[in-house]
């Protein structure tokens, strides 16, 4: 396993294959976390049952929904989830939808509120505290409510309203659509491109503008649920390969070619490999020219979902594709969405003038969706603009090289001190392992009090004993903030015996250099 070595000189554009030292690191899980991991969860699910036999009972009472069933009737869900969420969710429900009453920027204000039934409902007590943001995927930090951009969105408001009421194929496109279009396959050096106004459906519902019965997609194992979703609804057959997985990917690829079809063996009409630019919950990218030269050698099609790259990787901001200096018309199909560096809402798909016109036609999200809200364009195109300008001294650019910086220097200091830290040394999304359910809230709680607002993550979004927490790293966060909060992340991560990791040997913040 390659240590991580990245040092401040690294050009964080060039590739891992001309830097070994930037393979992405995955460290074990310590035989100890997972096996108190399992015992905490065990734990939970018997006295989960236990008090499930009380409210049945009576003998304590029911605060929660519950479903009851005319005779004859099944559950409209499963009974486990449910028990999930009464008896182990419930008990940290605190630590998720947290309300905001601000911007998410490099700061943000949370809507305080209690609870007096232990999470079972919360009551807002009219006052707001400001934390530290590294939860929002607000990468370039253009989430704002004043300057330029924000300006642009209020008078687009006064011109075109909040809404087209219509769909894009009946009255709902505006000359404003066309141009961010236009401006959007300028940006990604594509011939067009086309925007929806959700990014989920996005996926959910072009895929199956693209495959049909007859055609096989190659599905990495973390892909998003949109993707997955989209696959499914497409009626293709789906096989899944092992994330980032090479070789797995070229022996299915093979077996699809010599044995066709599962039941008549007739060749595949088409084969489709779905993958992301960066997983936002491993913060680990595609491995883009190995993916195209495989597309190329099996003739396959290649659909890469760039949400959390676009913007955020490469030193133009145009993704994964930016990032490895692969040529754009490598990738049969680009998408990705406005929610995260663009600040805004909405997300696109970029290609061939044929494949676009394909899509404007036959996808159900251009049929049946209302069409983008026009503040909405007007904050893309607002920061399409400031990214198209190429000048170093601009803000655009200066906001891509703020990213890198912040991401290279947070990533680096966390590893030095001795937190499992998963992804690649560029990924703007840093998890850091907690595992049990127990520390997930813990860690979510103790950051909270100390002035940090974070995201942590457990099962079923991970792996059983893959809790984490997960941070986004944001241009709009200063060194200033990255210190306090990784000096935070000491305190807390000491108190939870978070800091386990044989690579790095655990260090105090000040003792890590950069």
């Amino acid at each position: 396993m390659t240590k991580n070595k990245l040092s401040s000189n690294d050009n964080y554009t060039t590739p891992v294959a001309e830097h070994p030292s930037l393979e992405e690191v995955y460290e074990a899980t310590p035989f100890s976390e997972a096996f108190w991991t399992y015992v905490n969860y065990i734990i939970l699910n018997i006295f989960g049952w236990f008090r499930d036999f009380l409210r049945k009972t009576r003998i304590e009472n029911r605060k929660g929904s519950a479903e009851n069933n005319p005779p004859g009737f099944v559950p409209l869900y499963q009974s486990y989830e449910s028990f999930y969420t009464r008896n182990v969710y419930q008990r940290i429900a605190d630590c998720f939808n947290r309300p905001i009453g601000s911007v998410p920027g490099g700061k943000l204000d949370l809507l305080e509120r209690v609870t007096d039934d232990y999470n079972w409902s919360f009551k807002f007590t009219g006052d707001k505290i400001t934390k530290i943001n590294l939860g929002s995927y607000n990468y370039l930090g253009f989430a704002n409510n004043n300057g330029q951009i924000a300006n642009n969105v209020i008078n687009s408001i006064k011109t075109n309203g909040v809404a087209t009421a219509s769909t894009t194929q009946e009255f709902g496109t505006l000359i404003q659509h066309r141009k961010l279009e236009s401006l959007l396959a300028r940006f990604l050096g594509t011939e067009d491109a086309v925007a929806f106004g959700m990014g989920f459906a996005t996926n959910a519902l072009n895929i199956p503008s693209i495959v049909g019965k007859g055609c096989l997609i190659l599905s990495d194992e973390l892909n998003h649920t949109s993707l997955v979703l989209g696959s499914r609804l497409s009626c293709a057959t789906i096989k899944v390969y092992r994330h980032n997985d090479m070789e797995h990917l070229e022996r299915l690829l093979r077996e699809a070619i010599v044995s066709g079809q599962s039941r008549t063996h007739r060749p595949w009409r088409k084969i489709l490999i779905i993958v992301e630019g960066v997983y936002s919950m491993e913060g680990s990218l595609c491995k883009l020219p190995e993916l195209i030269e495989l597309k190329k050698k099996y003739k396959a099609y290649l659909y890469l979902d760039e949400a959390h790259s676009i913007g955020a990787m490469g030193s133009h901001g145009r993704g994964v594709v930016d990032y490895w200096k692969c040529d754009v018309n490598d990738v049969d199909i680009l998408m990705g969405t406005f929610t995260k560096s663009f600040a805004a809402a909405g997300g696109y798909i970029a290609g061939k003038k044929e494949l676009i016109d394909h899509i404007r036609v036959s996808s159900h999200a251009a049929a049946y969706a209302t069409s983008m809200s026009p503040p909405v364009i007007e904050q893309i195109v607002s920061v399409l603009n400031l990214l198209i300008d190429e000048n170093e001294e601009h803000e655009g650019r200066k906001r891509i090289n703020q990213l890198a910086w912040n991401t290279s220097y947070f990533r680096q200091r966390l590893s030095k001190m001795g937190f499992i830290v998963y992804g690649h040394p560029h990924s703007p999304v840093v998890p850091a392992l907690l595992y049990s359910p127990s520390k997930i809230a813990a860690f979510n709680r103790e950051m909270l009090k100390r002035g940090v607002a974070v995201v942590t993550v457990g099962f079923p979004a991970t792996p059983l004993v893959l809790g984490r927490v997960r941070f986004c790293l944001s241009a709009s966060h200063t060194k200033e903030m990255l210190d306090e909060v990784l000096k935070y992340a000491e305190e807390v991560g000491d108190l939870l015996n978070m800091r386990q990791s044989k690579l790095n040997p655990k260090k105090s913040f000040h003792e890590t250099e950069f």
